[in-house]
């Protein structure tokens, strides 16, 4: 078992003294600058309304990315509200403690705050959060320049310092007792809280609320009546019930934004291209994903325990074969998915699966794939009735042309019920029963992958994908209306050059 690296004292200080030295060289002074000049420039930098200047000027190590849309909306609110409560339950690579920790300098150094109180998981997290602050404090030459030296010795310890100014912070650990902590006569003015929630916390129902009643009781106990406090929580909502889920309900502002949007587009493209969240989403399970990238913490295996997979049959030996196909167009960033199942005796085999964020050729190709893996053998190919319009036929049949051959699309005309109640009832008594079952020689597939991933993360009120497992539930229905693959029509396709077999 690997262990940690322990740094010597003096390789510590090395090493924070090379931080100090990346801030001083990030913020430069004009020495040249007259006393006339810098008095404009701070007063216009201070000016109402100029605040993400003012961020630019002092950290540009930290803003170097443009701010976008939700970024200058939270600043706006919270450096224009002295008494106000807001939660940020936005995605890991979104820099919400970034954007804190420049909000919470001008609210100190223009607005007159003066005691910050930063609550984390534990006393090291806090003392890591709170790096930015002092490293600033000690070596940001412009702040310096123009609020004066403020580092004060003997009262410089990592978790606990005051400025010359008096500005104090103060870092606290879950647990820790801040109670009745005050700087001179004053109490704490700026709250915040960031990652308090740690997975191994959400996983016992206990512990979440007791980290909650301290942290109601003993952190938000220490502001006071008469005083404006600015309450800040930063974190990923990680677990169904967690501490920052709950203090979104007494926020007066809780935004949730997720690495991509509801059109599946990056929501910061200055800094996460979509190349780049592709590669790094791309190297990542679906439920962490899910939980640290868009805020949709995954009950795992609470209606599909582990997916049951079973070496699929020689095609000719299924009684009958669907491929069915949950397009999902809707601007949400849903998963196209089309499954192939047989019916071999009285299990259900999911013998191929194609589940992936993409376009309409893909999908298309994805049934020609289909039609070579089942050769000579009847299939009934389907899709919801309400999908398959023209624009989509003709899409079909553009392929068709030059391929040579069509796929025998159907609309699934069925009136479905509520998307959970009908896989919940159809699927998972099949598979707690042993009659449904994943490919085995597709498990290191990553579309059979990521429908196994589904099936597992698939539960009531998740807003996990659920098109692999909606496309599966299809497929089954239609095997289960038919008594026999003679009952109705059957496309029968020319049988082609060396199909696929399983």
């Amino acid at each position: 078992m690997a262990t940690k690296t322990k740094i010597s004292k003096k390789q510590a200080a090395i090493t924070w003294q090379d931080y100090l030295r990346s801030i001083r060289n990030a913020t430069p002074v004009d020495l040249n600058e007259s006393v006339a000049a810098k008095h404009k420039r701070k007063t216009r930098l201070e000016a109402p309304g100029n605040h993400e200047e003012w961020f630019k000027y002092y950290f540009p190590k930290y803003a170097y990315a443009e701010a976008t849309g939700f970024h200058k909306d939270a600043s706006n609110r919270v450096v224009n509200n002295p008494e106000w409560y807001e939660v940020r339950m936005w995605s890991r690579e979104l820099a919400k403690s970034t954007r804190t920790f420049m909000e919470v300098m001008y609210l100190c150094f223009v607005k007159g705050k003066r005691f910050v109180v930063l609550t984390s998981a534990t006393e090291t997290s806090a003392e890591k959060l709170l790096r930015p602050y002092k490293g600033t404090l000690e070596a940001n030459e412009r702040l310096i320049a123009d609020y004066g030296q403020q580092e004060k010795v003997g009262s410089w310890e990592k978790l606990d310092f005051t400025t010359r100014t008096g500005i104090c912070f103060i870092g606290v650990g879950l647990g820790n007792n801040p109670r009745g902590a005050k700087n001179e006569e004053v109490r704490p003015d700026i709250l915040l809280f960031d990652d308090v929630d740690t997975d191994k916390s959400c996983r016992n129902p206990e512990m979440v609320k007791q980290n909650w009643e301290w942290l109601d009781e003993a952190v938000m106990g220490l502001r006071s009546v008469s005083i404006d406090t600015t309450v800040i929580w930063c974190g990923n909502r990680i677990a169904v019930d967690c501490c920052v889920f709950r203090a979104s309900k007494f926020a007066d502002k809780a935004s949730i934004v997720n690495i991509r949007d509801e059109k599946g587009r990056s929501t910061w493209p200055s800094k996460n291209s979509e190349e780049r969240i592709d590669r790094i989403l791309s190297k990542r399970s679906y439920a962490a994903i899910q939980k640290e990238y868009f805020n949709n913490p995954i009950v795992e295996g609470s209606v599909f325990k582990a997916m049951a997979w079973k070496l699929a049959k020689p095609i000719h030996q299924y009684s009958i074969l669907v491929c069915y196909t949950d397009p999902s167009y809707k601007d949400t960033g849903d998963f196209k998915a089309t499954v192939l199942v047989g019916k071999w005796q009285d299990e259900f085999h999911v013998i191929k699966a194609f589940v992936e964020q993409t376009g309409t050729a893909p999908m298309i190709s994805w049934h020609y794939q289909i039609m070579d893996i089942v050769g000579d053998k009847s299939c009934y190919f389907l899709m919801e009735e309400v999908f398959l319009q023209d624009t989509i036929i003709k899409e079909f049949y553009a392929v068709a042309v030059s391929k040579g051959r069509t796929v025998p699309i159907q609309g699934d005309k069925r009136k479905k019920d509520d998307k959970f109640t009908r896989i919940e009832a159809l699927l998972s008594p099949l598979h707690n029963n042993g009659k449904l079952y994943l490919n085995e020689r597709e498990r290191q597939n990553p579309h059979m992958a990521r429908l196994a991933e589904q099936f597992v993360a698939f539960a009531v009120g998740s807003r996990a994908h659920d098109d692999g497992p909606d496309a599966v539930e299809g497929a089954v229905w239609v095997i289960n209306t038919k008594t026999a693959p003679t009952n109705t029509a059957i496309y029968t396709f020319q049988r082609v050059a060396n199909p696929k077999r399983f």
